[in-house]
């Protein structure tokens, strides 16, 4: 085996917890190979670069492995090396959440359905 679908791949690596993630992260342009958004059915192969948009973080990962099926976490961190850097990962731990000002005359009156927690969850992105 020298390509593999690039959902399958992300899904087999445990990037994403299902498939159908992986596929919905592809057709919403998160999973790139230089500014180029890629299909579901783009076909990976050793040494190619993925630029993956997960949780607001920008990860990077090179292609050692193509694996047919899902593997265990610690099999599946020998397909890949994580050139994410440092920064990027740690970005999130100094938050201290001034950024959200909500007005003193803003009334929440209901928690948010999924549909507006979905929707705040992409503008936040």
């Amino acid at each position: 085996m020298n390509k593999m679908r690039v959902d399958k791949w992300l899904w087999a690596v445990r990037i994403y917890k299902s498939r159908t993630q992986a596929t919905e992260a592809c057709k919403k342009g998160k999973i790139k190979i230089g500014e180029d958004a890629l299909k579901p059915s783009f076909l990976v192969e050793n040494g190619i670069t993925l630029f993956v948009r997960k949780d607001k973080y920008n990860l990077i990962f090179k292609v050692t492995k193509l694996i047919p099926t899902r593997v265990s976490a610690s099999l599946a961190a020998e397909c890949y090396i994580n050139l994410t850097p440092e920064e990027e990962l740690n970005k999130f731990k100094e938050f201290d959440g001034s950024v959200f000002y909500i007005p003193t005359n803003y009334v929440i009156d209901h928690r948010p359905t999924k549909k507006e927690r979905r929707e705040l969850d992409e503008f936040m992105e």
